[in-house]
C-alpha cells in the first residue's frame, strides 16, 4: 500500500496505547507492594491505567469507523489494538487478583516476570514507534525480541512451579501462587500476540 508523508492518525494512536501499555509495566516493576495499603494503590493505579487504555481504543475505533480508506487493513488496526489492550487488561487482572487474595508476599519468580513482561511493552513501543514513522521491515527485530521474552517466562514458569511444590506447604498459598504465575505468563503470551500482530502487518504491506 502507498503511504501518505506525514504521520497517520491510526499509527499515532497505537503508538499511544503501546506508550501507556509500557508506562503500566514500568510502574508495575518499579512499585513495591509491603502491606494492604500499598496493595489497594497498586489495584488503584493499575485500574486507571487500564481505563485510559480503554478510553484510547474507543478514540481508535471511531476513528475507524469515520474513515473509509486506512493506511493498513482496519482489522490489523484494530487487531493490533486490542492485543495491547489484553496486556493492559492482564496487568489490571493481576492487580485485582492480588488484593482479592490480600496478597503481598511478591516474590523472586514474579519479579522476574515483572522484568521479562516490562522488557516486552519496551519492544512494542519502540516496534509501534517504527510503524508510526512507516519503517515496518525494521519491526521485526522486536517482534523476535518479545518472543524470546516470552519463552523466558514459559522458563520461569515451570522453574517457579517446581519451586513452589517443594517449598510451600500451605495448600491455600500453593493454590494462590500457582494462579498468579500462571497469570503472569498469560501477560507474556499476550506480548507475544502483540508481536504475531506486527510480523503479520510486514508481511502484508512492507
Amino acid at each position: 500500500m502507498i503511504f501518505s508523508p506525514k504521520k497517520d492518525v491510526f499509527f499515532e494512536l497505537l503508538f499511544t496505547i503501546s506508550e501507556n501499555v509500557k508506562e503500566a509495566a514500568q510502574y508495575f516493576v518499579d512499585f513495591k507492594i509491603n502491606n494492604l495499603s500499598d496493595l489497594k494503590e497498586f489495584t488503584r493505579v493499575m485500574k486507571e491505567y487500564e481505563k485510559k487504555g480503554d478510553s484510547y481504543i474507543h478514540e481508535l475505533i471511531v476513528a475507524l469507523n469515520k474513515t473509509f480508506i486506512t493506511p493498513i487493513e482496519r482489522e490489523d488496526i484494530h487487531q493490533l489494538a486490542m492485543k495491547m489492550d489484553d496486556v493492559l487488561d492482564g496487568f489490571e487482572q493481576f492487580a485485582a487478583r492480588l488484593e482479592m487474595f490480600s496478597f503481598t508476599d511478591i516474590d523472586e519468580h514474579m519479579k522476574k516476570f515483572f522484568d521479562q513482561t516490562y522488557k516486552s511493552t519496551i519492544e512494542i513501543a519502540k516496534a509501534l514507534e517504527l510503524l508510526a514513522d512507516k519503517k515496518l521491515l525494521d519491526m521485526r527485530t522486536h517482534a523476535i525480541q518479545i518472543k524470546d521474552y516470552e519463552t523466558k517466562c514459559d522458563e520461569i514458569l515451570r522453574a517457579s512451579i517446581k519451586n513452589l511444590f517443594v517449598t510451600q506447604k500451605d495448600p491455600i498459598k500453593i493454590i494462590q501462587y500457582k494462579e498468579l504465575y500462571e497469570m503472569l505468563e498469560s501477560i507474556a503470551d499476550s506480548c507475544e500476540d502483540v508481536a504475531n500482530t506486527i510480523e503479520t502487518i510486514i508481511m502484508r504491506n512492507a
